[in-house]
């Protein structure tokens, strides 16, 4: 079989997992917290014959990091993620991370995510407030205060550079590499009374999208005429 196949070939598996990555990505683009998939491809070189061949990769994902746009809610339990800090939440999976900050309270004065997972302080212990006083004030640095208390501070946490991130629960995330406490409030902190909806822009995907499409047509075209050259020279050859 001709090379030009199986290069056609590996072109479609890697459009078929950018297709797939840009339909969740589309799907999740009003998901509060949501962190857009992003594909990587290389080009791989076989040389098995005189003449090398380039074929691409099946591609690598990952998540990007980059921030969304902070929503106004007025919810003094609704706090948006400003810079690159993430929040820490307990799953049955263990600690994970994320950028969803509606919280909610439970009747024992408990703060958890709207999926119920507890929402940590800077010490890793699931943060507890009075549920019978007034809503508490979170500052920049994520201290909290209610009825004039200091209750300590929402966990935030910064992923070292080059950490791989994978999906966890919800919307969190959780790291190959052991996230660092966010010391640096004058770039990075929460502001309370808002929500950071998703990083994904849903025009530039739709964009994405058809061009995909279009790449796809091309190679399955492509690959249509390849076999129909090779069945004109197979019947030339036989004489048919």
């Amino acid at each position: 079989m001709q090379s030009n196949i199986y290069v056609a070939l590996s072109a479609q598996m890697a459009l078929q997992r950018r297709l797939d990555a840009l339909a969740s990505n589309v799907a999740n683009a009003n998901t509060v917290g949501y962190r857009a998939e992003e594909m990587s491809f290389e080009e791989l070189v076989s040389k098995q014959s005189t003449d090398s061949t380039s074929f691409v990769s099946k591609g690598e994902s990952h998540l990007s990091t980059k921030a969304g746009e902070l929503t106004y809610t007025g919810n003094p339990l609704d706090v948006a993620i400003r810079g690159k800090a993430w929040l820490a939440i307990q799953t049955p999976n263990g600690i994970a991370y994320t950028r969803d900050g509606r919280m909610q309270m439970n009747s024992e004065g408990m703060l958890s995510t709207i999926e119920g997972y507890p929402v940590l302080d800077a010490g890793g212990v699931p943060v507890q407030l009075n549920p019978n006083d007034p809503p508490p004030v979170i500052n920049k640095a994520g201290t909290i205060e209610q009825a004039g208390n200091n209750l300590g501070a929402l966990g935030l946490y910064r992923m070292p550079e080059g950490a791989k991130l994978t999906r966890g629960a919800g919307v969190s995330v959780t790291s190959d590499l052991p996230p660092i406490a966010e010391l640096d409030f004058l770039h990075n902190g929460v502001a309370q009374g808002y929500v950071e909806k998703s990083n994904v822009n849903p025009i530039l995907e739709m964009t994405h999208l058809i061009t995909i499409q279009r790449n796809f047509q091309a190679v399955s075209t492509m690959m249509s005429d390849t076999e129909n050259s090779m069945q004109d020279a197979i019947k030339a050859l036989s004489g048919v």
